[in-house]
């Protein structure tokens, strides 16, 4: 798909895409020398926020080859947690537990982005393990992943190979819950479970410059660079209080349902290690490509 045609199937679906984000619908052998009942060590995963984008992010092999090189460079995940920007809900919710029809929570896109199939087994054995750890989590077997799961995972695991399970946004609850929610998930990442959060570093679908694309605008900059270098710092306290601290704030998310999953990510990844950014760039001017890696 051209740049070109990309930008008009974003500018024809911007609206509806906006409104709907609110939604709501392997084994390893063991050494000879090993006792016979060992099990195998899993790898200790980072944590990973990425900015998934318009749902045709999952057309575009370019722009995803970022994603497969984001993934290559991680150890091998067992299971995949994602915490998407489209499924909020309170309290933490876990969704389907078997593999089912995506769901394509979006309206205006090509046909093609509708015949998209992503068929990683469910990780039920992951969302039976956070039950028992977290007996206040609700579930939605019923609930299908949103193109927040799916987009960014046919380009990272695009064998459909890894388990996965969604863990709703509970939106609504304070920031610095949210980030007490990912320092509870911290301990999967010793149990080879990829914590992923899917949202966009800054978002703002009304201000997209439809002419433009790879020179971000002032206020877009202003707030992707603050949250860099909150980052950088280990600055926790700011970043919880993004509110009052962030500059640019309600151009960069006039609705911050697509940042606070990075408020997750900070808490899952506290003590992982230094923070990188695998992933940088813009799109129309006010869409940031940009990915975090703790650890």
């Amino acid at each position: 798909m051209t740049a070109l045609h990309r930008r008009d199937f974003l500018r024809a679906a911007a609206a509806s895409l906006a409104a709907a984000s609110c939604s709501q619908p392997a084994a390893t052998a063991t050494s000879s020398l090993e006792p016979a009942m060992t099990k195998p060590v899993p790898p200790r995963l980072p944590v990973v926020f990425v900015s998934h984008g318009a749902p045709t992010l999952a057309l575009d092999e370019k722009a995803g080859s970022d994603f497969a090189r984001l993934a290559a460079a991680l150890p091998r995940p067992r299971a995949i947690l994602v915490i998407s920007a489209h499924w909020l809900d309170s309290p933490p919710t876990l969704g389907t537990r078997t593999t089912r029809e995506l769901y394509y929570d979006f309206s205006g896109f090509p046909d093609a982005l509708y015949h998209v199939r992503y068929a990683a087994p469910a990780a039920a054995e992951l969302a039976d393990d956070l039950l028992r750890r977290m007996p206040a989590l609700a579930r939605d077997d019923e609930r299908p992943w949103d193109h927040g799961v799916w987009v960014p995972l046919v380009h990272m695991y695009p064998q459909h190979d890894v388990p996965v399970l969604q863990i709703s946004m509970p939106w609504r609850q304070t920031a610095k819950q949210m980030f007490e929610l990912g320092k509870r998930l911290a301990a999967l990442r010793d149990d080879g479970v990829l914590v992923l959060a899917s949202g966009g570093a800054v978002h703002n679908l009304g201000r997209l410059d439809w002419n433009g694309g790879d020179q971000p605008a002032a206020w877009a900059a202003n707030f992707e660079g603050w949250v860099r270098e909150r980052l950088r710092a280990g600055d926790v306290d700011a970043l919880l209080d993004y509110r009052s601290k962030a500059p640019d704030l309600e151009l960069a998310h006039p609705s911050d349902d697509h940042f606070v999953p990075l408020l997750v990510a900070l808490g899952a990844g506290v003590g992982a290690g230094p923070v990188s950014f695998p992933i940088e760039g813009w799109e129309l001017g006010s869409l940031s490509r940009l990915a975090v890696r703790f650890g």
